[in-house]
């Protein structure tokens, strides 16, 4: 099923036939027939998103829409609000209560299933990126953040005519604290003049060029997030559902209410900073769990997978690629004779010596306390050692600074590191050596054994270990 939709009306001819349509379009139904039940269902059953009507005996379907909204578990599932009634201050009240949508009876069936299907899309994105945030929270990788706060946003007025985008403004300035500017379809597009939301005139020259702008901005990295609102003349309703499916967050009719106006955009600007924020916390919990904390390189967890990806790409493309580990020499003796303070500057420094030496492609990583991983793909057995060499000779030539002596002089250590290498490669199908490399447990080893000869060969020097695959 794409999605659970519970119905709210104490008509049930009317309950049948939305059921009827939706069923029809393989959603799963939920039904009640008065607001204290759609309350109960709701809170029991989660459901994807609430169609409601707004007249019911008891308690309406505003009431009934604040008090979900209201509440942690049900605040985030979408509601849309239909009545008989086409007054504008219904529709704004209907808004006002957290509604996302008001609708009006009877019901344009396709308008109705091109909003349904936006309302579970962005429903749906909201879930994940919740998931995600949660998972991340929940391995104490991120912190809670409040939703819902009205940071001030920036929206973007896209017509064909100055004169209309300018009107646009004029209405919109007063009602809202974002800020509000102009654009051409050319500036919406240049990346350069990106903006929270969008909001653009749907037909600016008798072609639908406003249509075709929608999916031009969900295709860009720097809108990809964008709201987008389009405005529909009052005789272009047909369009809406086109609009919708395409990528539009909205849809405002024409002629324009000013508070409606304000209302909508607002709404979906506090959304799309919900999203974004959420956005970011998922993605700095992920640098975290993939993040050596003291030396900004990757872990062992990232390097593994990363290992993985680049066997299978050598094997599948017949190339070739090496493994290092490196472990630097002797320093326990660096922590116990200047502290563990010295120790991590130690670390970080032959840290970023060894990465700002090795290619764009390479991976470096922290596996362990002094122990680190080099991934190299397309690289040859003579390729790694020549790189190895320079790895060492570079950690060797520069002592690291760790403070002041007993005479005020620079305390320098002097640390050297050793390399085991085995190279990988190219791939065959032929070669029976092939099976000691089938998993990247077995390359670690093979790698950890060449750094151990090169430990007992006097440490501060690099082994290859050949691995012909």
């Amino acid at each position: 099923m794409p999605g659970r939709i519970l119905i709210v009306d104490d008509v049930a001819t009317n309950r049948v036939i939305l059921r009827v349509k939706l069923s029809a379009a393989r959603y799963h139904v939920l039904e009640a027939a008065d607001g204290i039940e759609a309350l109960e269902i709701a809170r029991r059953e989660k459901p994807d998103l609430i169609l409601m009507d707004l007249s019911m005996p008891g308690m309406d379907g505003l009431e009934v829409c604040r008090n979900l909204k209201a509440t942690a578990e049900c605040a985030k599932i979408p509601v849309v609000i239909f009545s008989a009634y086409r007054e504008t201050r219904i529709k704004l009240r209907a808004l006002e209560a957290g509604a996302e949508e008001f609708m009006s009876k009877p019901f344009d069936e396709i308008a109705l299933m091109a909003r349904i299907r936006s309302l579970l899309r962005a429903r749906h994105i909201a879930q994940e990126l919740s998931l995600r945030d949660g998972t991340s929270r929940a391995l104490g990788l991120a912190e809670a953040g409040a939703d819902g706060l009205d940071v001030p946003g920036s929206i973007a007025l896209v017509a064909g005519e100055n004169q209309e985008s300018d009107a646009w403004r004029k209405l919109l300035q007063p009602l809202v604290h974002h800020k509000v500017k102009t654009m051409s379809i050319e500036e919406a597009l240049s990346g350069d003049t990106g903006a929270d939301l969008y909001m653009i005139a749907c037909d600016m020259s008798g072609s639908g060029d406003g249509l075709q702008l929608i999916p031009e901005l969900r295709a860009r990295e720097e809108t990809r997030h964008s709201a987008i609102v389009v405005q529909l003349g009052e005789n272009s309703r047909s369009q809406a559902a086109m609009a919708l499916d395409l990528g539009a967050s909205d849809i405002l009719i024409a002629p324009l209410d000013p508070e409606e106006m304000a209302l909508r955009l607002s709404t979906h600007l506090r959304r799309k900073h919900d999203a974004d924020r959420l956005r970011r916390k998922v993605a700095d919990g992920l640098q975290m769990a993939v993040t050596d904390p003291l030396t900004g390189l990757y872990n062992r967890r990232y390097a593994m997978s990363h290992l993985t990806r680049v066997r299978e790409h050598a094997r599948r493309e017949g190339r070739s690629f090496a493994v290092m580990m490196l472990d630097l020499d002797n320093f326990k003796l660096v922590n116990d004779t200047h502290g563990h303070a010295a120790g991590d500057l130690v670390l970080r420094s032959v840290a970023e010596r060894i990465a700002s030496n090795l290619r764009g492609v390479d991976l470096l990583a922290r596996i362990g306390g002094e122990e680190f991983l080099a991934v190299l793909p397309d690289c040859s057995a003579e390729d790694a050692a020549r790189a190895a060499e320079r790895l060492r000779a570079t950690v060797e030539a520069t002592p690291v600074p760790v403070g002041l002596g007993s005479e005020g002089k620079p305390l320098l250590v002097q640390q050297t590191v050793s390399i085991g290498v085995v190279a990988v490669g190219p791939y065959g199908d032929t070669d029976t050596r092939l099976m000691i490399c089938r998993s990247e447990d077995a390359l670690l080893e093979q790698a950890d054994r060449a750094l151990y000869r090169a430990k007992l060969s006097g440490r501060n020097s690099v082994t290859v270990g050949q691995m012909a695959a």
